[in-house]
């Protein structure tokens, strides 16, 4: 809920975008309408008297009113509690704190659901006027970092074009068959994006051997009128579609089985709540105009025909709850009947996901918490002979292996195996198993061994495995190592293949043959490396896409049949970047536990370094962290970093735990960053920070700012709680929080879900250990605070719009005055959690932030004067 879901348009920013966390579940903020949680009474603001003592030459913030006497209630449900939200998982064993304990909520009256509450719109209208006051001084910088920005961009480009099978063959083409070389009306499928334009343009092109279509691209001459490949079409031109609206994100966009029509999904608000349109290719007509299919959560897959795809409906509170089936009408305004509801997940703790396995055969349906899964599939195959034979059809979903608490499982399909990747028996990483592809296989799991030993057998160690991509001829196994993302090869026994079902129609016994395992090699220190856009089942060579903090993005086409032909199909282009100026290191540093070694990448300017080095003298420093859902940040380029690099900063990249950087185990219990060890994760940024200004001397509080988002946020604030003289200046980008009054109260959206990321604070077990960290709680009064600059959107579905809004009003009630410090809000009234969807406009935010940040530090032009 409080990362990223990567949208096409955070693919085409080209690494843009600053790291931004993500994860699927979502996440919202604390409920205050409920009479029994508070009382109001308006007092006066200490913010007020906080005001008095600054210069009356510089602006004055709003001076939020308190509520002193209002409250949330933690713990056992207090008078008047509404019986249908919960105060606790249903099979949570846990004791409610129990009388409730009133958490004081003085910014509560902040929160308006509907967005019309004329006292909080202009609240947040006046923190956006004084922020813009406060920072008036830098407009001409702002454009400036804005252009430096657009310099680094190649803003007409394309992605790599993707060839797409027009039908899934009823067997494995063999070698010398001519359509497995040479496919007749078959595409190939890219984005461009035009300078000037905000926003993506889908095309195609009709299908070409890899040589000749590189022939083209290294023959395009950059300009918008020409097209990247022969006879190239337009499916979904966005910037057209974005018209009239402030804020457009297309999500999926996925061409049916005869590729003769389009299906995409937009959103129009930032609250990702997105509508399913249908349209003619040949013609551009619209067969679906988003009437008929909305409120989805984005997600849509094509059955085996033209007419049907399923998609996933979103409850109140933006869970993903419902799987449908949808037959397309030739009447745009009229359903040819009730769309069938195939399968549903009442447990509020689960969210759903689905997709088709690489081979077309099955429609898999994930039912998934932070701990547990549960995996059914529909057969595609079957449904379309039930339906060719013009019998009745009723979709017949099976549950592959029940769930099991705290047991997660996840699925591919090859020639009648499931490939599983599990942590089943309470192992600390996943290991790998198979098994046949039938339904309630669960004590069918075998390991897949390579001579006689598990190949990933989800030990303790460093090594572990995420994701499994079954391919006819080999498996892709992606994974970390060390810290660093791998991929490994998988090449089966050719005496086991041939005696596969050749028409994949029924299972095998499940068992697994390999004849070897390689480990793809990379030169750099620390790298990103994952599998690009694959969808070809009997590709004879994958796209993986490679970078690293000094590299930018590369995809490079491998040979499967010999890892080491490897061709270069595209390299992103950053104009005027000179890749021998700039170098990066990775170190660890151990943490306060005396233990625990942290990995940091430290990116900077050679030069910078050098001088550092010879003469000593400390330099500024950017920290940047996230740490929470397992998810990690990777060691990637952002061109957007190179402001910053020009001007003497060193970057650094702290993976502290709560992340997955090291492996599950430094994300769970008892030694990672979750549930009642996620104290690690703030305690691990701090010791970063400590490291660099105390042990490598390599900066000074007054040089040292960081940054983190959503999830990030939450580690920024309990840090700079924790340690607030540390910093000169923190950007904390739609933070969480209120840990404590978010998720006590179940009225909140998704709140539910995320009790087993962070605990329910109504459960005592967790209360004391959350509130002694949310950084709401936690402000220290009178102390020296860094200069904060706070962002929100005010349709965010994941972090909603006044937590930061109250962090703001609780920075500035809690710190010490300060003339150099102020404590800002940016609140975008347009946009959701991922800012601007508009790729100018976000640079245009992006710029805003880094001259806040390079002023703060005393970086700015001279006649841009810090105040």
């Amino acid at each position: 809920r409080l990362g990223v879901a990567f949208s096409w348009f955070a693919i085409l920013l080209f690494g843009m975008l600053p790291q931004v966390a993500a994860f699927f579940p979502r996440r919202i903020l604390s409920s205050f309408f409920h009479p029994a949680h508070y009382r109001r009474h308006s007092n006066k603001s200490l913010a007020a008297m906080f005001m008095s003592t600054s210069s009356s030459n510089l602006p004055q913030p709003p001076v939020a009113r308190r509520d002193e006497d209002r409250v949330v209630w933690i713990g056992a449900a207090p008078p008047g509690w509404d019986p249908e939200l919960p105060r606790q998982a249903d099979d949570s064993m846990e004791p409610l704190v129990d009388p409730p304990v009133a958490l004081p909520d003085p910014y509560g009256w902040m929160r308006d659901d509907s967005r019309r509450d004329s006292t909080v719109f202009n609240h947040l209208k006046a923190e956006n006027d004084y922020t813009q006051q406060r920072t008036a001084h830098l407009h001409d910088f702002r454009e400036t970092l804005y252009q430096e920005f657009l310099s680094r961009i190649q803003e007409t480009s394309y992605s790599v074009p993707q060839f797409i099978k027009r039908q899934q063959p009823q067997s494995p083409q063999k070698e010398g068959d001519p359509s497995a070389t040479s496919p007749t009306n078959e595409w190939l499928y890219y984005t461009r994006m035009m300078e000037g334009q905000a926003y993506e343009i889908h095309c195609r092109a009709p299908f070409l051997e890899t040589n000749v279509m590189l022939q083209h691209l290294q023959n395009w001459n950059g300009t918008a009128e020409s097209p990247i490949l022969p006879n190239e079409q337009v499916l979904l031109n966005v910037n057209d579609l974005a018209q009239d609206h402030d804020y457009c994100v297309v999500e999926d966009v996925e061409p049916s089985p005869s590729q003769e029509r389009l299906c995409y999904s937009v959103d129009f608000t930032g609250g990702e709540r997105y509508a399913l349109l249908v349209q003619n290719v040949a013609t551009g007509e619209l067969v679906e105009n988003g009437s008929l299919v909305n409120d989805t959560d984005g997600t849509l897959v094509w059955g085996n025909d033209d007419d049907t795809y399923y998609y996933l409906k979103l409850d109140e509170s933006l869970r993903p709850y419902q799987v449908y089936r949808h037959q397309i009408s030739s009447n745009q305004n009229e359903n040819l009947s009730e769309d069938e509801l195939i399968f549903e997940e009442p447990d509020e703790m689960f969210w759903l996901g689905i997709h088709k396995t690489m081979d077309g055969r099955y429609l898999m349906i994930g039912s998934e918490s932070t701990e547990t899964s549960e995996v059914h599939f529909l057969d595609l195959q079957q449904q379309q002979q039930t339906r060719d034979s013009h019998e009745p059809v009723a979709p017949h979903v099976q549950c592959l292996a029940q769930r099991r608490k705290k047991v997660l499982y996840e699925i591919d399909h090859r020639h009648g195996t499931w490939w599983i990747h599990s942590n089943v028996g309470n192992l600390p990483n996943y290991a790998l198993f198979s098994a046949p592809a039938v339904a309630h296989c669960q004590d069918l799991w075998q390991p897949v061994l390579l001579h006689g030993e598990p190949l990933f057998d989800g030990g303790p160690g460093h090594r572990s495995l995420d994701d499994v991509t079954c391919l006819d001829s080999h498996v892709l196994l992606s994974g970390r190592e060390d810290g660093l993302p791998r991929i490994w090869l998988v090449t089966l026994d050719e005496e086991e293949k041939d005696t596969l079902d050749q028409d994949n129609s029924q299972c095998s016994d499940g068992k697994v043959h390999l004849s070897q395992v390689e480990r793809l090699e990379f030169e750099e220190e620390a790298f990103d490396v994952g599998l690009a856009a694959n969808f070809d089942f009997y590709a004879k060579s994958v796209l993986i896409a490679y970078d690293s903090l000094v590299t930018p993005t590369q995809y490079i086409d491998i040979e499967l049949n010999n890892s080491t032909n490897r061709q270069l199909i595209k390299e992103r282009t950053v104009p005027g970047y000179d890749k021998t100026l700039y170098s990066s290191k990775r170190t660890t540093v151990l943490s306060r536990d005396g233990k625990t070694e942290i990995p940091v990448d430290l990116l900077y300017r050679k030069s910078v370094m050098e001088e550092y080095e010879s003469s000593g003298q400390p330099v500024p420093v950017h920290m940047y962290g996230y740490g929470a859902y397992g998810s990690c940040e990777e060691a990637t380029f952002s061109s957007s970093l190179l402001p910053l690099l020009d001007r003497g900063i060193v970057y650094a990249l702290a993976h502290v735990r709560g992340g997955g950087e090291m492996g599950r185990t430094w994300y769970e219990e008892p030694n990672g960053g979750k549930y009642l060890c996620k104290k690690n994760t703030f305690n691990d940024f701090v010791d970063v920070a400590k490291w660099l200004v105390d042990d490598a001397k390599l900066t000074t509080p007054d040089q040292l700012s960081c940054e983190g988002r959503s999830a990030g946020g939450l580690t920024v604030g309990a840090s700079i709680n924790q340690e607030p003289t540390l910093f000169r200046v923190a950007i904390l980008g739609v933070p969480a929080v209120d840990m404590v009054a978010t998720m006590a109260d179940s009225s909140v959206n998704l709140v539910i879900v995320e009790w087993e990321e962070w605990g329910n604070p109504n459960e005592a077990k967790f209360f004391d250990y959350m509130k002694h960290y949310s950084p709401m709680e936690n402000v220290k009064p009178n102390a020296i605070y860094p200069s904060c600059l706070l962002s929100g959107g005010l349709n965010d579905p994941r972090v909603q719009y006044w937590e930061p809004a109250k962090m703001t009003a609780q920075l500035r009630h809690g710190a010490a005055a300060k003339e150099d410090r102020c404590i800002c809000l940016k609140m975008e009234m347009n946009a959701g959690h991922f800012s601007e969807s508009d790729r100018y406009k976000y640079w245009r935010e992006l710029a805003f932030d880094y001259a806040f940040l390079l002023d703060q530090l005393g970086l700015a032009p001279t006649e841009s004067k810090r105040t």
